[in-house]
């Protein structure tokens, strides 16, 4: 009984709404089209939400990386396969088996640290010096660059990389002490920038911050008494050379 009537009520209610705006149960006003749409249906009140037309933002250019192998001909034979005169003279598919076009990455990498090896060596049967540690380290730094660029939560290879970078500064910087010439070519023919290392370095904390600010203070302070001290001998010494030109005058 009680549900009939509270029905009844709303049913009235939205009626007689509908009726003081003039509008007719079925039918929407022309002012309403322009804006949100209102369902004037006796007994709905359900309003469509505005759309909103958000600008999008600009989409990311990919930086192409170039790699460090894609100056290698495709034609190149192999590392194996160099050494052997019967590969020049076998037939063009057997010739495409053996060279860098169906080659795998670990046999492309070796074929370019043997070129960067060839630009720094000290003589053909150099293998153990530091220049040809340098030159393969550069290698394997790129290619771990190469890597991170399109696996960038690699974190074992990202340790890996920043060894190696550690371990060819150390070396850079022996060389660079030692012979100074030899460490210009190598850094000219791998195209490696050497940075210098700072002097000091700390890491900035809030208690180093504080204490550096009052060693400061501290440190001017003691400055500024000196500087009074200096003063006191001179205001002293004036006072004493007019005292002895009053006793000549009075004299």
């Amino acid at each position: 009984m009680l549900a009939n009537i509270a029905l009844r009520s709303a049913l009235r209610s939205s009626g007689a709404l509908c009726s003081a705006r003039s509008l007719k149960p079925w039918t929407c006003s022309s002012a309403l089209l322009s804006g949100p749409r209102v369902s004037c249906v006796v007994g709905s009140f359900a309003a469509q939400p505005p759309a909103r037309h958000y600008a999008r933002a600009p989409k990311k250019k990919k930086t192409v990386s170039v790699s460090q192998l894609s100056d290698l001909p495709p034609t190149m034979l192999k590392m194996d396969y160099t050494a052997v005169p019967l590969a020049q003279t076998t037939d063009d598919l057997v010739k495409r088996l053996l060279s860098l076009e169906l080659a795998s990455h670990s046999e492309k990498l070796k074929i370019k640290k043997e070129q960067l090896i060839a630009k720094v060596q000290r003589d053909e049967n150099d293998r153990s010096s530091v220049e040809v540690k340098v030159a393969v380290l550069t290698a394997r730094i790129r290619n771990y660059q190469e890597h991170l660029l399109k696996h960038h939560n690699d974190k074992a290879n990202k340790r890996r990389m920043l060894m190696a970078i550690d371990q060819r500064k150390k070396m850079l910087k022996n060389l660079r002490l030692v012979h100074y010439d030899s460490f210009e070519k190598v850094c000219q023919q791998l195209g490696i920038t050497y940075t210098f290392p700072p002097d000091y370095y700390r890491r900035a904390t809030r208690r180093w911050i504080a204490k550096k600010a009052f060693c400061i203070k501290v440190f001017k302070e003691v400055q500024k008494q000196k500087a009074e001290l200096k003063m006191k001998p001179s205001a002293a010494s004036t006072d004493a050379t007019t005292t002895n030109t009053r006793a000549a005058e009075s004299q």
